[in-house]
């Protein structure tokens, strides 16, 4: 789709490649205004539990499908939507049961050879620089939004932040900046793609547009 963010995409919404016969659950989200993700998360093919985790129902499937993925929009920051949309707490041992990690709270840094897959939107600079942003209150709301994350943020220097992580990226939609620990910058666009290799750094975005970015953090041991 030229000039469509495909996961926004109403079309692509609806129009599912696969019946509610297929071995998928398809969970939407919404994460920024109109916009919604489509999760889909392939599993043996058995009957599905009745009981939901959340109740939810695509667009264009006559099933519900248990499981909600939780996008959280930050009042006090806006534009900035964190989509946790699966977690791994270790090496993952097939197969699926059924049991939707994102159903409970908990840390999104998991331990060595586990696994996080979020997707983050991130406002303009400027939303940070206005003089009516308040950091006490935008604070608590990025701890609660990306529980373990957030708490590696340095106090000291804002957006500068070191995970225990190794850290694959794609930016879907928009650009952003991607500071390096000497203060060296790069730009990277709709479609480039990185990999971090838990050094410290930080996320800018100095342009006007917001930017998604699609992250997969594997835990990582230590030397």
């Amino acid at each position: 789709m030229a000039a469509e963010n495909w996961l926004a995409s109403d079309t692509f919404m609806t129009n599912a490649p696969f019946s509610a016969d297929d071995p998928f659950l398809v969970i939407a989200i919404e994460v920024r205004d109109r916009s919604r993700i489509r999760r889909v998360t392939q599993h043996d093919r058995e009957p599905v539990d009745d009981d939901p985790l959340g109740d939810g129902t695509v667009p264009g499937n006559r099933r519900r499908y248990p499981g909600i993925v939780g996008s959280v929009t930050l009042k006090h920051t806006p534009g900035f939507v964190c989509a946790p949309i699966w977690t791994t707490a270790g090496v993952p041992s097939p197969p699926y049961d059924s049991t939707d990690p994102m159903a409970s709270d908990g840390t999104l840094l998991q331990p060595a050879g586990g696994s996080t897959f979020l997707i983050v939107t991130f406002p303009p600079d400027a939303v940070m620089m206005s003089p009516d942003f308040r950091p006490d209150l935008a604070g608590p709301e990025h701890a609660a939004a990306a529980p373990g994350i957030a708490q590696t943020f340095e106090m000291d220097n804002p957006g500068m932040h070191t995970t225990p992580t190794m850290d694959y990226g794609i930016v879907l939609s928009g650009k952003i900046t991607l500071e390096l620990d000497d203060g060296a910058t790069v730009n990277l666009g709709a479609g480039d793609s990185l990999v971090q290799h838990g050094t410290r750094h930080a996320w800018r975005n100095p342009n006007s547009e917001p930017a998604t970015v699609a992250f997969v953090l594997i835990g990582a041991g230590t030397r």
